[in-house]
């Protein structure tokens, strides 16, 4: 019974807090509805005020862009009036320039017309005058054109013999200046100076007291030295030079290995002259192998038979005329190449030819014969070829059978005979150098001058304060004139002048 009072009582109590809620939050939806109610209306009026100042901005705005198209549209018209004002006073203008041009073309219709008139009162004179020219000559038109052109035909078959003549004359000259032109270039891309003594070499001593000690006791040290390299030694008064003496270069050469070594290691005596002797002897042979070696290497030649090449390498100790024979055949082969190559030959046979058509001279001192004998044989020898073989055995004949043989010839002749290659010792070599820029310095004006080219070129500088061009060109002839009575020389000497005024300043 308790327990349903209880109940009951909850029941109640939990009614009346729902209808108290109830109530409670219905008020409260009251109140806040009509609080948006409220605040819409203010919003509402917000609103409508903002669109009352909106609307007249808008007013003004709308009032101020008419203002503005109008004022463009005032410009518009004053510019399109300005233009089309413009546009018509250059019509005005083309009218008037126009009419010019019309009244011009009209000038120049009457004055062609007038032109035209002038022309046939021309040709009708013209008529008259070749009718009275005829009555004159007792001679038509065609008679006088006749013999007009025969008159013509004469002078020109004169004025054309004269021609063909120095046609003539200009073509050989063109031809010889050509050939001259292939053998300077030939020279020029090969040329080699010699100047070497032909039977003795000197040898430098640290002093004379060294001397006595090559001579030995009782001379038996120069005695044995003299015995085993077959050269005679010469000791003199000369201050530190002994002279060694022979007809074989190579002899020479060996003596003077031998004393240069023995100098240096400072004992001389019988026993060490002999192993001396006998070691340079080996480095000797090295040394000529080596040259024959470079020698081929440096034409192009395939390898050969090696004793031809040390026959070939013994040419570097062999001299003719002072010219060193090695390099003379070194430059023949390639002379003789540039020269077959030029002339449509074969370039390997005249390069053969030209290295190894001197090669009888290696033996011409042990073997009896000419040296292209000696040569021809040697190359058969060692199975070279028979336009190789004659290359060498006729490059001294007056008429080679072959093209290659010629040429070789020619190229033997090249070497042999330009300027500076033989006939001049070393000491007429100098000697020559020193008069000619002796003889030059002694002249008023002259500065410095320069022998260049082996003698063949002298480079004179003159003072441009004491010597002007026209005085330049007297000063050459006087020292051309000069040289030419008081010095002997081989071919032709030709003299560079250089006149020129330097001056200097420093921008600071």
């Amino acid at each position: 019974m308790l327990e349903s009072v209880t109940y009951f009582i909850s029941l109640i109590v939990l009614a009346s807090g729902f209808f108290l809620g109830y109530a409670f939050r219905k008020k409260i939806s009251v109140n806040a509805v009509n609080s948006a109610e409220k605040k819409a209306e203010e919003i509402l009026d917000k609103a409508k005020e903002k669109q009352q100042d909106i609307l007249l901005h808008a007013k003004e705005k709308a009032v101020s862009i008419m203002d503005d198209v109008k004022k463009e549209e005032q410009q518009r018209r004053r510019d399109l009036s300005h233009a089309q004002k413009r546009l018509e006073k250059r019509e005005s203008l083309f009218d008037k320039k126009l009419l010019d041009i019309e009244n011009k073309q009209q000038d120049i219709i009457d004055k062609t017309k007038r032109i035209e008139n002038i022309k046939q009162e021309i040709k009708g004179i013209q008529k008259m005058q070749m009718e009275r020219l005829e009555k004159i000559s007792k001679m038509s038109k065609d008679e006088a054109k006749d013999l007009l052109l025969e008159k013509t035909e004469n002078t020109i078959k004169e004025e054309l013999v004269a021609r063909i003549k120095k046609l003539e004359q200009e073509s050989n000259e063109e031809l010889e200046r050509r050939a001259k032109d292939l053998l300077s270039v030939t020279i020029q891309r090969c040329a080699i100076s010699h100047a070497t003594e032909t039977t003795t070499t000197t040898v430098q001593i640290p002093s004379d007291e060294m001397k006595g000690r090559i001579i030995g006791r009782e001379g038996r040290n120069i005695r044995t030295i003299e015995k085993l390299t077959g050269v005679e030694i010469i000791i003199d008064d000369t201050p530190d030079v002994i002279v060694i003496s022979g007809f074989n270069p190579i002899r020479r050469h060996l003596a003077k290995r031998v004393l240069d070594k023995l100098v240096l290691d400072g004992r001389i005596h019988p026993g060490r002259i002999e192993q001396t002797i006998e070691e340079q002897k080996k480095e000797l042979a090295i040394d000529i192998k080596k040259a024959g070696d470079e020698a081929m290497y440096e034409v192009g030649i395939p390898a050969v038979d090696t004793k031809l090449v040390q026959l070939l390498g013994r040419l570097k100790y062999r001299t003719s005329y002072g010219q060193n024979q090695l390099k003379h055949s070194l430059e023949v082969a390639h002379l003789s190449g540039l020269l077959a190559e030029e002339l449509g030959a074969n370039v390997a046979i005249a390069k053969k030819g030209g290295l190894f058509h001197d090669i009888g001279k290696a033996l011409d001192h042990e073997i009896k014969g000419t040296h292209p004998e000696i040569g021809y044989n040697i190359l058969k020898k060692f199975e070279m070829s028979e336009e190789v073989a004659l290359c060498a055995k006729t490059h001294h004949d007056d008429q080679p059978p072959t093209l290659e043989s010629l040429i070789v010839k020619i190229a033997d002749s090249i070497s042999g005979a330009r300027p500076g290659a033989r006939r001049d010792s070393y000491e007429n070599f100098l000697q020559r150098l020193d008069e000619l820029e002796k003889i030059t310095n002694s002249f008023e004006g002259v500065e410095k001058s320069y022998a260049i080219q082996a003698g063949r070129e002298v480079r004179i500088f003159v003072e441009p304060e004491k010597i002007d061009d026209l005085g330049a060109i007297k000063l050459a002839r006087n020292i051309a004139n000069k040289i030419e009575e008081e010095l002997k020389y081989p071919g032709e000497i030709k003299f560079n002048f250089i006149r020129e005024t330097r001056i200097t300043e420093y921008a600071i």
